[in-house]
């Protein structure tokens, strides 16, 4: 792993003076390479507190422009960038924020296509998008690819987070889920209506993606628990956080 140089070392500091981090965990961040689905509501503050933590190379995919109706949420765009590309707005945010950071833009859908040219690149994969085919597409492509996935949703006043490894065992020597373990049928299309139909409360974005950004820290730092075969809901209206155990169906 790169040294850190002394403009790395002061602006790390916090996280280096925790024992459980220290200068080879930042080191390990320096060296990670992160691919994130969506530079929307839940990537903004995924990508803002990843590139803040010094993770060396972010990949952002969104095919998608800023909206004014995205700033409500979308916290990494601003007036200013309306209309251009979020992939564009959200990677000269973070140049801004830590010029330590490389940035790759993919301003297209992911898809499997997509996933077998790009994601041998990547070491962990962050799925921040707002439909069910990329959540799918993205658990199935990291599960082939053997990389660990966190995955977030919202609704209007709640939102979920895990973390999957179906390529790993648990502590009992049993395969981890899936994420059709979680989710076993795709909704039909249309069941569900998404943002633009029944509204979303924007700081709940900020509270669900910082988690899945903490949940990525972890994971590449190898600290704390992961919430691998463990779904954390929050509700935003009554200020709870609650956690479902889930397991691998049928035999490991």
């Amino acid at each position: 792993m790169d040294p850190l140089n002394p403009d790395e070392i002061e602006r790390y500091k916090r996280h280096i003076l925790l024992p459980e981090v220290g200068g080879s965990g930042q080191q390990k961040l320096k060296a990670a390479r992160v691919l994130v689905i969506g530079a929307g509501g839940l990537g903004a503050p995924v990508l803002h507190y990843l590139a803040a933590a010094g993770v060396g190379t972010l990949g952002l995919v969104d095919d998608d422009r800023v909206s004014l109706s995205n700033l409500q949420r979308q916290v990494i765009h601003d007036t200013g960038t309306i209309g251009e590309m979020k992939t564009q707005s959200a990677a000269e945010t973070i140049a801004r924020l830590n010029p330590h950071v490389r940035t790759l833009r993919f301003e297209e859908r992911f898809d499997a296509t997509f996933a077998a040219m790009h994601l041998p690149r990547f070491d962990l994969v962050i799925d921040g998008s707002d439909n069910f085919d990329t959540r799918y597409a993205s658990a199935e492509a990291a599960e082939a690819a053997r990389l660990p996935l966190v995955t977030g949703a919202v609704g209007r006043f709640d939102g979920t987070v895990t973390v999957l490894m179906p390529y790993a065992e648990d502590g009992e020597g049993r395969l981890n889920p899936t994420y059709r373990d979680l989710f076993p049928v795709k909704p039909p299309q249309g069941l569900l209506p998404d943002c633009a139909q029944t509204g979303v409360i924007g700081a709940l974005t900020g509270v669900i993606g910082t988690l899945m950004a903490m949940e990525a820290i972890k994971l590449i730092t190898g600290i704390g628990e992961p919430l691998v075969g463990r779904l954390l809901s929050y509700d935003g209206l009554a200020a709870s956080f609650n956690t479902i155990r889930y397991r691998r169906r049928g035999k490991a």
